[in-house]
């Protein structure tokens, strides 16, 4: 007979270690975690490029329930935030519950058994809840440009860093200006003999004001605990603040003027100023933070292309202008498709429907947790849950709560299953999308990868933090449906 667990959960980032240890902390223990990789850490576990750092301040990205205090920095670095992972998954014990190198091939589910039947590509077994902590931005995109895939020299994305590649002195491209880019660009400056940087948009980038913390500090939070909590508390509100802007022309106009006066501090040449100035509003694109960056796009070895790529010819970039460039290595700083996530595909609920044909043609969800038509499944940062202004790892403990609640109502009622009714999701994503229809992220003048191919944003929560948290404070049963007696699951 098949294995049988309480709960599986898909994903050992911030998102599915937090639901299993606070699964265990609830005093539920049967439960398992499918990760595909050999480690814990989602996106701090892949994302290794030179620069990766987090741009939500250190004192606010970890747990609750784990606060850090020893970050070097005030923005966390990718090595540092994936050590806080690992040790976290250590310090509670989850990391035996973990089905490492196994990855999801798919889950359905049973209606018969009120259970979903998994399957993956180190065993089968079957859940009565199903947890996706599948994050949005784990699937790499490569634009479509003809003949990108057989460049001739060495290719990669950002995300799957080659770091058995020595750039000294080589031809690099890179292709995108985004977050990532950010961040690398200026390191893979002081090594490469050449780098070229294709710009298909600017993005309103502010300062960093990162600096290294103190021992002394550390010493402190370690010893008065209310310190750490103040601090997390300032800067949550901090950031909550900056909300503002981006409801707020005023407010949003004064941002702007800001970005745009840093820029003419970092930017001399008036040409290259006019090429990195964005032509949309601040906030319609994701807001970026560096202070390095205008600095490096300044320099002797580095080049900003904005001309279309039309194609990719051996080891030759070609653009709209009939220009040829050729280079030793291209670097994909082309982001991750937030809107189809692959993991939709993979999960079929009633009738075989799976996820990614119920968003056709947009992602929706109730609370951005539970879908219709998918019994006993929550979803962690599911659709119009993002954040594009606090720390996501916030959204993710409301949304455990959420989820323990959930269950919590299940057994009270001695229900196997239970599903949101289709008309309490379509009222939570009328008034979700009424609300965005005035933002910045749909009228501020771009496109961008919150929006879906049908222009709808799919990905952002259009409110403050806090009210997120205060939409998914109490689980009303009232917008669910409870379904099938308890039964014993086949083994």
């Amino acid at each position: 007979m098949l294995e049988h667990v309480k709960v599986a959960i898909i994903g050992s980032g911030f998102a599915g270690l937090g639901m299993a240890i606070q699964l265990s902390r609830h005093g539920i223990d049967d439960f398992v975690v499918v990760e595909r990789a050999g480690e814990v850490g989602g996106t701090w576990r892949d994302n290794t490029y030179p620069g990766a750092a987090c741009d939500i301040r250190s004192d606010l990205y970890s747990f609750s329930f784990a606060p850090a205090f020893d970050w070097k920095f005030r923005y966390g670095r990718q090595p540092e935030i994936l050590a806080y992972l690992r040790s976290t998954a250590d310090e509670f014990g989850i990391r035996s519950r973990i089905h490492f190198d196994s990855e999801l091939l798919d889950a359905i589910w049973d209606s018969s058994a009120s259970l979903w039947r998994l399957h993956t590509s180190t065993s089968d077994f079957t859940a009565s809840v199903l947890v996706s902590g599948a994050g949005p931005l784990i699937d790499p995109v490569w634009p479509k440009i003809p003949g990108i895939g057989g460049f001739a020299g060495e290719r990669f994305h950002s995300s799957r860093w080659r770091h058995d590649i020595d750039l000294a002195g080589l031809r690099v491209a890179v292709i995108g200006t985004g977050a990532s880019a950010i961040q690398f660009v200026p390191e893979v400056q002081k090594v490469a003999g050449e780098v070229t940087v294709f710009q298909r948009t600017p993005a309103w980038i502010v300062p960093r004001g990162d600096a290294p913390t103190t021992e002394r500090r550390a010493r402190l939070f370690r010893r008065l605990p209310i310190l750490r909590r103040a601090a997390r508390a300032w800067v949550f509100r901090s950031a909550e603040a900056r909300f503002a802007g981006f409801r707020s022309a005023t407010i949003g106009g004064l941002m702007q003027r800001f970005a745009a006066g840093y820029l003419r501090s970092q930017v001399a040449d008036p040409g290259l100023r006019a090429k990195l100035t964005p032509a949309y509003r601040i906030g319609c694109k994701r807001i970026l933070i560096s202070s390095d960056f205008y600095r490096a796009m300044t320099r002797s070895n580095v080049r900003l292309v904005t001309d279309s790529i039309a194609s990719v010819e051996g080891r030759e970039i070609v653009t709209a202008d009939g220009e040829r460039r050729e280079f030793d290595v291209l670097i994909g700083g082309t982001g991750f498709n937030a809107t189809e996530p692959s993991v939709a595909r993979l999960v079929k609920g009633v009738d075989g429907l799976s996820l990614a044909e119920a968003w056709s043609p947009h992602m929706e969800a109730l609370h951005g947790t539970t879908v219709a038509g998918f019994p006993n499944l929550f979803l962690l940062v599911g659709p119009n849950s993002a954040l594009g202004h606090n720390s996501i790892v916030y959204i993710i403990e409301a949304q455990i709560d959420y989820v323990l609640k959930a269950l919590d109502a299940m057994e009270a009622r001695g229900a196997a299953s239970v599903v949101p009714t289709p008309e309490a999701q379509q009222r939570y994503n009328r008034r979700v999308q009424a609300d965005l229809s005035d933002s910045v992220w749909l009228s501020g003048g771009c496109s961008s990868y919150y929006l879906d191919a049908g222009g709808r944003n799919t990905t952002l929560w259009p409110h403050r933090a806090a009210l997120f948290r205060g939409s998914v404070r109490h689980f009303d049963s009232s917008e669910y449906r409870f379904e099938h007696p308890l039964v014993v699951a086949p083994r």
